[in-house]
């Protein structure tokens, strides 16, 4: 029996964010792609509309909460930081946990973030 592609986004769409956080990056470590949107040159005028919006984003806790073990667990997640790196940056904040990414990604993060207990800023 064949699974169709309304299978797939199915059974996606019930997906936790850490659980397909980590199937995007099993599928980028498989496949050896990335899911980083790519930059193309295009018009002049849409390079022009596209330098007046912000594309890169940077997500930082400013702080940690009640719940600091859940909060670590997750910058542990995102970063791949090691027990003590990540602990310093869950207690030391504000804290940026992650550059440079999309809005998407940037949300993504926020998301667990917050769900573990942090209050945290996409600037």
């Amino acid at each position: 029996m064949a699974i169709s592609k309304e299978d797939v986004l199915e059974y996606i769409s019930g997906l936790s964010v850490l659980e397909l956080s980590e199937l995007v990056k099993e599928f980028e470590e498989k496949f050896g792609v990335s899911a980083q949107p790519v930059a193309v040159a295009g018009v002049a005028g849409a390079a022009v509309e596209a330098a007046d919006e912000q594309t890169e984003f940077d997500v930082v806790i400013t702080d940690a909460g009640a719940k600091k073990i859940n909060v670590i667990k997750v910058v542990r997640a995102l970063t791949g930081l090691g027990l003590k790196e990540a602990k310093s940056a869950a207690e030391e904040t504000p804290s940026t946990i992650k550059e440079g990414i999309s809005k998407e990604d940037a949300e993504a993060a926020k998301a667990e973030l917050e769900a573990a207990g942090a209050t945290v800023e996409i600037k």
